[in-house]
Order: structure tokens, then sequence, then C-alpha cells
């Protein structure tokens, strides 16, 4: 047991994140596995989920949660199942407007941040007749 006081804490902080990390581990591994019993987009879906779940938390790197998405996406191909609804319901929903940021007028701003230069046109070279 340690006797410093950060030694405390640091040992607290650890054994509350394993257990967290446990348990998002625990949910990959049976979404997994009831997509592995069981085919199908709703499986399909709720493992790809879980697996961005992880990456986001930083559980588990994005190449190796690619390469378990593509797996069970080979899967899917093989037995039939088609990961459609997500794919409908992305493509249906209008683009989100951005709000164009304020522009700060200040003398401040204005030393900060050079005045961007106008990109120069490229010229295309036209092709001679033969």
């Amino acid at each position: 047991m340690p006797i410093i006081k950060s030694a405390i804490k640091r040992m607290r902080q650890t054994a509350k994140r394993r257990e967290r990390n446990v348990g998002i581990k625990k949910d990959i591994k049976s979404s997994v596995k009831a997509f592995v019993a069981e085919p199908s987009a709703a499986a399909l879906s709720k493992a790809h989920s879980e697996l961005d779940k992880a990456v986001k938390k930083g559980l588990i790197k994005k190449n190796t949660a690619a390469r378990r998405k593509a797996a069970l996406s080979k899967a899917a191909k093989g037995s039939g199942v088609k990961l459609e609804a997500a794919e409908k319901t992305a493509a249906s929903k209008p683009a989100a407007k951005k709000a164009a940021p304020k522009a700060k007028t200040t003398a401040v701003a204005a030393k900060k941040a050079p005045a961007k230069k106008p990109a120069a046109k490229k010229t295309t070279a036209k092709k001679a007749d033969k």
C-alpha cells in the first residue's frame, strides 16, 4: 500500500479507470459474439458502435478498430447481411449549416493574423490540334 498522498490518489484513479476499461472491452466482446452467433444488420451496427466508442474513449487504437470492423463487415458480407439502415439515415439527414465565425476588428487581432492573399489561378495549357 502506498503511503504518499498522491500515490494513494493515483491508485484510486487507476482502479476506477481499469473497471471502466474492462467494462467497455466486455461490451465489445459481447456485441461481437452476438453478431457471430446471429448475423444481422442490427448486431453488426451494435458491434461497430461499440468499437467506435472504445476508440473515442482512447481504449483501442483507430486502426485496431478499423481492422476489427473490416473483419466483421467481411463476415457479414459472407453471410448476406447488409448494413443499410445506417447508410440511409446518414444520407437522408440534411447537411448542418456552419455558422460563420465572428471577425475580430481590433488592432491586436489584425497584428496577430496577417491578411490572406487570394489564391493564384493556375493556367491551363491548351491542347494543340493534330
